[in-house]
């Protein structure tokens, strides 16, 4: 048994296949129980992996090299948003005034909460500067944190975080705020909660899941260009 244990330890193939396993054990769970969003396949998946890797005291990098591959696959399935942004070309161009708008408030909304729940909390500054861009996609939000003056690996926890709250709790607030909207609904999803939540947003319907995406990406632009901005504004 050891020698099968350490021959699939040291196979990259094996964290791949198991990736995939508890992923479809996620999202099977999360349809059993009628896509129940606190069930969230990324969350539960995440949970599981992280178990996994600590009771079997896996190393991250070994892991990693195995699932690399579904890391890769990210940027094929960004581009893969492009498809629905397509379908929606009209309604996109004749809300482009109202998606212009109601994108700039929630990037400055984002950006101004985080830095001020940190500093009402007593953070230090790197933590804030971590704190600010948690609302755009990890390799933005990073560049983002390292130019101001935080620490990259704390904002890529805090941008995970942030995805998996919005992707579980956004559309009950929605509901709650009585927005009916789907391009509304889309742009505040995309805009709060980045990938994550655009993959939620795709659940909810097709023109949901472009306005999300749209939002995403033009929300990680604005961020890139207005935290350096508000930063300096607020703290000097």
């Amino acid at each position: 048994m050891t020698e099968i244990w350490t021959s699939l330890h040291d196979n990259p193939l094996t964290w791949l296949v198991l990736t995939l396993v508890v992923y479809q054990l996620a999202h099977g769970l999360w349809r059993r129980f009628h896509m129940n969003p606190l069930l969230n396949p990324v969350l539960l998946s995440i949970a599981g992996l992280s178990a996994i890797l600590i009771l079997g005291g896996i190393d991250y990098s070994r892991y990693f090299a195995g699932a690399h591959l579904v890391h890769f696959l990210l940027g094929p399935a960004t581009v893969a948003l492009a498809i629905p942004l397509y379908r929606q070309l009209g309604r996109i161009m004749r809300s482009a005034g109202a998606l212009a708008a109601g994108l700039l408030a929630g990037s400055v909304a984002a950006i101004g909460a985080s830095l001020a729940i940190g500093w009402l909390l007593g953070a230090s500054r790197p933590t804030i500067m971590s704190l600010a861009p948690k609302s755009v996609t990890s390799p933005i939000a990073m560049g983002i944190a390292e130019q101001i003056g935080g620490i990259p690996s704390l904002t890529a926890v805090l941008v995970i975080l942030t995805g998996i709250v919005g992707a579980v709790g956004g559309a009950w607030l929605l509901d709650l705020l009585r927005v009916k909207d789907e391009r509304a609904r889309g742009v505040a999803m995309g805009t709060a909660s980045h990938g994550i939540g655009t993959a939620r947003a795709l659940q909810m319907g097709e023109v949901t899941g472009a306005f999300s995406g749209l939002a995403m990406g033009l929300n990680g632009v604005a961020t890139a260009l207005l935290t350096p901005i508000i930063v300096k504004w607020l703290f000097g």
